[in-house]
């Protein structure tokens, strides 16, 4: 599956940051928009993946399910809104020239 496909590349970046921590500390990674919306959505698919991991456990209803990842993505959306002051709509708009809005 593609979450074990691209976990060894996700644990690469995830070194590249560390060492970027350690080797030149208080200094900005300067994401481009692009790439804080890609971290964005690789952060949104790993917790819907073990979201649904305990979805299964506690063998919830599909209702229950649509509703709790809806949830999951406006509390990601008004997180990244309140600590970014960016609009997750808008910036995929930008980046991508669609409007999540109109599907």
């Amino acid at each position: 599956m593609i979450g074990q496909r691209i976990s060894p590349i996700l644990e690469e970046i995830e070194m590249a940051l560390l060492e970027f921590e350690v080797n030149l500390p208080g200094r900005k990674v300067q994401y481009t928009d692009a790439g804080f919306l890609a971290s964005i959505k690789i952060f949104l698919t790993a917790c819907q993946d073990k979201m649904w991991e305990l979805m299964e456990k506690e063998n919830m209803s599909m209702v229950d399910r649509e509703n709790m990842a809806t949830k999951l993505g406006e509390d990601i959306r008004k997180l990244i809104k309140t600590y970014c002051d960016i609009d997750t709509w808008e910036l995929v708009k930008e980046v991508n020239g669609v409007d999540q809005r109109k599907w």
